[in-house]
């Protein structure tokens, strides 16, 4: 009989293949204990390496992670379901709500690492924001770690022009956010664009996100516009991709 393709796969690949299937059907379930290499050995009569090979394919996938001394698990993280549409919504922000309240359910949800500091404006920013050459911007830092886990990087540019002296320089920007000081401000925004792509991550990406190797990012940014067109923010984002479930729910 001719061999199929799936037989002229790598054997590590269809060991990786086979454990995912067995995940998925529930065999293994989130903080389970995978098979180790000793184990893999024996079951599928190969090398070492091949069965680390295997191992390493779940983990870069984001689907399974290594304990230092205990061996390679299940990932017992739920993804976070990122609704992109209904997140926005002024009826979110408007009345007091944090837009990540539309996507966490009961969830846990820590801000750190959160600065705020007003810097000249990257070429890149102050193009987009339509600034004079000598107007600075009021830069919002700060990473996002749901249940323990950090998912997303965030670095918000606003004018310092209109945003100076308002909550928006503080830390904590209070009921709603950002968008909602902006409204009071005289800036509501009205419209909104984001742009997504994927790459892997810098080095200090993966340290601050605390990613498993070969797990990509993806990168959002979005720019919030006032009424007449006017951009008032850009946030760019830096999501752990093994994290998201990004989710657009809209009318055709």
């Amino acid at each position: 009989m001719a061999n199929t393709d799936d037989d002229r796969r790598p054997k590590y690949q269809r060991i990786a293949d086979s454990l995912r299937e067995a995940i998925q059907s529930g065999e293994y379930g989130p903080g389970d204990r995978l098979p180790g290499e000793n184990e893999l050995m024996a079951a599928h009569g190969v090398a070492r390496m091949t069965a680390r090979q295997a191992l390493s394919v779940l983990r870069d996938e984001g689907v399974a992670e290594a304990r230092k001394g205990a061996g390679v698990f299940v990932r017992a993280f739920r993804p976070l379901r990122r609704r992109g549409i209904q997140r926005l919504s002024q009826q979110q922000w408007g009345s007091g709500r944090s837009i990540w309240s539309a996507d966490i359910e009961n969830r846990s949800l820590e801000v750190d690492q959160v600065s705020v500091s007003e810097e000249a404006a990257p070429e890149r920013i102050s193009a987009v924001l339509d600034l004079a050459d000598d107007e600075t911007v009021c830069v919002r830092r700060r990473r996002f770690v749901l249940e323990g886990k950090p998912v997303l990087l965030a670095t918000s540019y606003l004018p310092t022009s209109v945003v100076a002296g308002s909550a928006i320089t503080q830390e904590d920007t209070g009921p709603g956010g950002t968008y909602a000081r902006l409204a009071e401000l005289g800036y509501k925004p009205v419209h909104f664009r984001e742009e997504i792509r994927s790459r892997m991550p810098s080095k200090d990406e993966a340290a601050q996100l605390s990613m498993s190797s070969g797990t990509p990012v993806i990168l959002i940014c979005r720019t919030a516009y006032a009424d007449e067109g006017r951009p008032v923010e850009i946030n760019e984002m830096t999501l752990d991709a093994a994290s998201y479930i990004l989710e657009y729910d809209f009318d055709a």
